[in-house]
């Protein structure tokens, strides 16, 4: 809210040695919300629903426990104690682990997309804390656990699963979940209790004498809000609507700010109608090569200017779909340099135009036929795979240059 308060939470434990947190119980910086998810059950099935946000509030870190430095010992490293953070509580709209890894995901998404957080949870600046409640249909809610500071996607949908399996057993072993916090073991594949949990007045929360309530002003809130980016899931619409992409391709490219950017950049260079282009090459091609690499759309080596040159250049039938693999190749190299028409000085100097002189092809053609006999022979006498070679022989004597939709159409003409 705009006006803020801070509280002092207090515990004792080994990776808080002061004995209390500063937090935000009564007033936090961010009240009510929600966000629009997609969850992916796999096997295509994938529906949307919206999760509720009960708050945001700032908050210090605590230290970090270790627990496989030394055998049968647990470390504690105080190095981030102290340091600010946000915490993200959700609202309990999530029935199955698949829900809460959309959910999570959405989240990770939005603070890297709006440059909140580098979000990397392997260096812990994203981490998760997920509790879960099992109960049959209609009835109470269960007892709840949490499992702490889960720093990989793979693990929160793991330790989810191991966590609901472990209370299963317990109940129809006519047992009693106990309010806990939980670690997962990786190793194990399975989680067990830390500590017996707290309730929230053991918490003897009150507001920090040292530290003065802060307030935002509402003309600061307006700012922030009309200079923000638009939001993954606007742009993806767009992308569908606008672009006539389909959902799967728009939710790649969406995948991060800076590859919709890119890809924004390249379709405003070439016509929006043949964006499905410009999609399929900077998912397939160029994603693909930054993986291998392991470098970020950032770290490309080919430019938004120079992929779209390239692309101009298979529209007005320069290259083939095979000449423009060997382009983009020398493009990722940095054969072109840095200008934009980087693609045409490829082209010229490799000479890795495709041939679209009739002539030319029919003279090629010609030849083809006169060398391949039984080929043509086995063609007339109604055998359609000896085309697809007779194609083939062409395009290897025009060493991948002809145009093959003209090699196809002269062919057929002359085979009669």
């Amino acid at each position: 809210g705009l006006f803020n308060t801070f509280d002092r939470k207090n515990y004792f434990y080994p990776d808080l040695p002061k004995g209390y947190q500063i937090t935000q119980m009564a007033n936090p910086i961010v009240g009510e919300g929600y966000i629009d998810v997609v969850v992916n059950e796999g096997e295509k099935n994938e529906y949307p629903k919206r999760m509720g946000i009960t708050r945001a509030h700032l908050e210090e870190d605590a230290g970090k426990s270790v627990h496989d430095a030394v055998d049968g010992m647990t470390g504690v490293d105080l190095n981030r104690a102290g340091t600010p953070l946000i915490e993200i509580v959700s609202e309990p709209d999530m029935r199955s682990a698949h829900e809460a890894l959309a959910y999570i995901k959405a989240i990770h998404q939005l603070v890297t997309w709006l440059g909140i957080s580098d979000a990397i949870m392997a260096e812990g600046s994203f981490r998760c804390d997920c509790n879960v409640s099992i109960r049959k249909p209609g009835a109470e809610l269960g007892t709840r656990t949490e499992l702490k500071n889960l720093n990989s996607f793979r693990f929160i949908e793991r330790a989810i699963n191991r966590e609901i399996e472990r209370q299963i057993d317990i109940l129809e072993d006519g047992g009693k979940i106990l309010q806990a916090t939980m670690l997962y073991d990786p190793e194990r594949d399975e989680t067990r209790v830390m500590r017996t949990k707290e309730d929230a007045n053991d918490y003897r929360y009150f507001p920090d004498p040292d530290l003065l309530p802060v307030r935002i002003e509402q003309h600061t809130v307006d700012s922030i809000r009309a200079a923000m980016p638009e939001l993954p899931v606007a742009r993806r619409a767009r992308f569908e609507e606008a672009l006539v992409l389909s959902e799967y391709d728009a939710r790649i490219l969406t995948g991060s700010r800076q590859i919709a950017d890119y890809f924004e950049d390249v379709v405003a260079e070439i016509d929006q109608q043949d964006a499905k282009i410009a999609a399929n090459w900077v998912m397939g091609d160029l994603l693909g090569a930054l993986n291998k690499d392991d470098k970020e759309i950032t770290d490309s080596p080919i430019s938004a200017k120079q992929l779209a040159g390239m692309l101009k250049r298979i529209k007005d039938d320069t290259l083939s779909g095979k000449l423009a693999k060997k382009v983009f190749g020398a493009l990722y190299e940095r054969e072109g340099g840095d200008a934009d028409d980087a693609a045409d000085k490829i082209i010229e100097e490799k000479g890795l135009k495709q041939e679209t002189d009739t002539g030319a092809i029919k003279a090629i053609v010609e030849e083809v036929i006169a060398k391949n006999v039984v080929m043509v022979e086995e063609y007339r006498g109604g055998k359609e795979k000896a085309f697809n070679g007779l194609v083939g022989q062409v395009m290897k004597a025009s060493r991948g240059s002809a145009n093959p939709q003209q090699v196809n159409q002269i062919l057929k003409e002359l085979l009669g």
